[in-house]
């Protein structure tokens, strides 16, 4: 139940990191939060897939494995862009909707 907790938090992070990036200046530097995120969701996602066999929950593996895609998606567009000092305007709002993607993955 905390690995589930904290892969939560990691997801509310990254929506804190959008709406830390809303409040910046256009076409300024990447939030760190989003590698932060990022990094928490994939560690506690692939934790969570980890101990799978030792509960009785059954999961979707085609669900499972894109939401891992997205994740790796969201993560490496973050790594990549963290120390530029702009970023493209349509990145932020690609990178909101991958993680939208990401939450409507799990809830359906």
């Amino acid at each position: 139940m905390l690995l589930v907790f904290a892969h939560l938090l990691g997801m509310a992070t990254l929506v804190a990191a959008f709406l830390l990036q809303r409040r910046t200046a256009p076409g300024g530097p990447l939030v760190s939060l989003w590698v932060s995120g990022a990094a928490v969701q994939l560690i506690t996602g692939l934790a969570l897939l980890g101990i799978e066999p030792l509960t009785d929950a059954g999961y979707d593996y085609i669900k499972t494995g894109l939401k891992l895609v997205v994740a790796l998606v969201v993560a490496g567009l973050a790594v990549s862009f963290r120390r530029a000092p702009r970023v493209p305007p349509r990145l932020v709002p690609a990178m909101a909707g991958l993680v939208v993607l990401n939450v409507g993955l799990a809830v359906f």
